[in-house]
């Protein structure tokens, strides 16, 4: 597992190659909630979302034939942007590999960096696919399943540690993982009291089958929301969670759409299904802890368009 030390490191190092993203109280999502919450806006971002942190930690490592032989990823958007646009700047030829299933946007954007973008039948392919091009030769940026890339995610967690006011509860989206294990790296150096729960949506739920049969295990994947698909957790990111964070609950798609509405509506934030999932999670929080909650949530991306979110909401009678 990695440590604070770890994280810090990762700081210093993506320092001026990401943005110290704000994190402000909300004033519609605590009259939403009933409690105060705090926001970590990381869809501010210069990729739309957290990924970048990671991707520039893991870029930035590389030794010259590492850069001058290439990167590849596998991603089911978010990082393969991230990868995309950071590699471009950094100089370094990339190649993204994503499911049919990813967002056309992200696919659309990873191109116009520059990457190389492969596309799969499903996430299973992806992963298959990336495997066999790292054994040619390129070097894997794994979206969790790298301390570097871990470290990286958990510089989310230092500067929300270091800008909020009180918290008592953190809440964090989980696909693979590598973003909460970061973020709850930092949180329990810097404030070891705050609870941390994550959060996955329903049909892409590896880390609680992880938490549940005691180590990662294949998942079956159904939910819409592409960027929380991980096909499994790593031991990695399961160590972490396992050992640092409270609970991982579970919501329906259609309330992560809503979500993403009253994210809009409450919270002037334009986001996508991977951070509206947070609303339904905070309610379960706040229900359970009472009055005396102090929320805080990870905004951890807007790469949605709003003809994914109309139809979304549509297609589960959402207004």
């Amino acid at each position: 597992m990695i440590g604070i030390s770890d994280v810090e490191a990762a700081a210093d190092l993506i320092a001026g190659h990401v943005v110290h993203t704000p994190t402000v109280p909300s004033p519609g999502l605590s009259a939403l909630l009933g409690v105060p919450v705090t926001a970590k806006l990381e869809l501010l971002q210069r990729t739309g979302s957290f990924k970048a942190r990671g991707a520039t930690a893991k870029l930035l490592s590389l030794t010259q034939a590492q850069r001058a032989a290439g990167v590849v990823a596998v991603s089911g958007g978010n990082h393969g942007i991230a990868l995309a646009m950071t590699a471009a700047v950094l100089d370094v030829k990339a190649t993204v590999v994503m499911p049919h299933s990813a967002p056309a946007r992200a696919v659309e954007i990873a191109r116009g960096a520059g990457a190389s973008v492969r596309l799969t039948d499903d996430m299973d392919g992806a992963f298959s696919l990336v495997t066999r091009l790292r054994d040619e030769g390129l070097t894997l940026v794994h979206p969790f399943d790298d301390p570097l890339v871990i470290a990286g995610q958990g510089t989310v967690g230092l500067e929300f540690a270091d800008d909020a006011g009180e918290l008592t509860d953190v809440i964090v989206s989980v696909g693979g993982g590598g973003l909460i294990s970061g973020v709850a790296v930092a949180l329990r150096a810097r404030r070891p009291d705050v609870r941390i729960w994550g959060v996955e949506t329903e049909g892409a739920e590896a880390m609680s089958e992880a938490l549940a049969a005691g180590e990662p295990v294949p998942v079956a994947l159904s939910s819409i929301v592409s960027t929380l698909c991980a096909p499994a957790a790593s031991r990695l990111t399961y160590e972490h969670v396992s050992a640092l964070v409270d609970e991982v609950l579970v919501v329906p798609d259609r309330e992560a759409v809503r979500g993403v509405l009253d994210l809009a509506e409450h919270a002037k934030l334009w986001t996508e299904p991977a951070a509206g999932c947070l609303l339904p999670a905070a309610r379960r929080v706040r229900e359970r802890v009472g009055d005396g909650a102090r929320l805080g949530l990870v905004v951890c991306g807007g790469n949605a368009t709003t003809g994914d979110v109309l139809r979304w909401a549509a297609d589960f009678g959402v207004h």
